[in-house]
């Protein structure tokens, strides 16, 4: 049964910039951006049409959503230092990863509805409505009548009692181009490491940088071997609702004191991952790509990461 009236709920819809945006900010004026942009090449024209497509729906979610509540907008930037209520209803208009960067912050089983406000521009994988479907979908959700489906999420807790969660994944390592050096222990198994730094990823992340790394590791292999390998992490049976994270280590680098045997796996509750620091500095911790909202990961950090005891609550249609 849906509602037929406004109710005192408060409706959150979570926001990001566009490209046109960002530009507008560094170079003072549109103008300006433009000639950036086509001085080095590139379509202007191409940033305005998603700059007016994504405005012209988030224009539209407002007038449709209205009918149903108080609604605030918050720009994703602010969302670390954000507060949602519990009864909050949250709306995420964007691309994948702004619906994974809002999902972390929201109190176990509170739903988010995730909005595509370009269909023709982004596949969407977390974004199952467009505006025009929202007037039947935040009905469903404040009554309570909607379908769902739950996400697992990642844990890293440091020795000094710091955590963050992560909806796709964990980078651990340097933040800048230098090697990582750490001690990595998995399974009953430790290993000293010089490397890209190590992805621990969530089964929803597992179609981002872990499929990435894995193509990228496969086509050096097939082309060594002649063989083929499966690279689709979903085909593998790896899925949002999986009780099981992945990690792999990126470029290891095997010398006469790091090794390279360590270097993919999985993480259970009974099983997690320990990732010791050996960085004197520069070494970071951080979550779904966000790489301003780290955790510093130097010379006496460790970090036991799993999976996290709250999980996500994607609606879905």
């Amino acid at each position: 049964m849906l509602l037929k009236k406004r109710t005192d709920r408060k409706i959150v819809v979570v926001t990001r910039e566009t490209r046109v945006d960002n530009l507008r900010k560094r170079f003072n004026s549109i103008d300006q951006a433009a000639f950036f942009v086509k001085k080095r090449g590139g379509k202007f024209a191409d940033y305005v049409a998603e700059d007016s497509a994504y405005k012209t729906s988030v224009d539209t979610l407002e007038s449709t959503v209205a009918e149903w509540g108080h609604l605030q907008f918050i720009d994703r930037a602010y969302l670390p230092n954000f507060v949602f209520g519990p009864q909050d209803t949250v709306i995420a208009i964007g691309q994948d990863g702004l619906v994974a960067n809002t999902l972390k912050y929201l109190r176990e089983g509170q739903p988010l509805i995730g909005v595509n406000p370009d269909p023709a521009r982004w596949d969407g994988v977390l974004l199952p409505f467009n505006v025009d479907q929202l007037t039947d979908i935040v009905a469903e959700v404040l009554t309570g009548n909607y379908r769902k489906r739950e996400v697992t999420m990642a844990t890293a807790t440091l020795n000094d009692g710091q955590e963050i969660l992560a909806v796709n994944d964990f980078f651990i390592g340097q933040k800048t181009h230098t090697s990582a050096r750490y001690i990595i222990e998995s399974a009953g198994k430790s290993e000293r490491h010089s490397s890209s730094g190590v992805i621990v990823s969530t089964g929803l992340g597992s179609t981002g940088w872990l499929k990435s790394m894995l193509h990228g590791a496969a086509a050096i292999a097939e082309d060594i071997s002649g063989q083929e390998f499966h690279t689709d992490p979903q085909a593998a049976g790896l899925s949002w609702e999986m009780k099981k994270l992945l990690f792999t280590v990126r470029e290891p680098f095997p010398s006469r004191n790091t090794q390279a045997d360590l270097v993919f796996g999985s993480i259970t509750p009974q099983n997690p991952l320990k990732i010791r620091s050996l960085m004197p500095e520069n070494g970071v911790l951080f979550s779904d790509g966000i790489e301003s909202d780290f955790l510093e990961f130097n010379s006496g950090s460790e970090a036991i990461i799993t999976l996290a005891d709250i999980r996500g609550n994607l609606v879905v249609g």
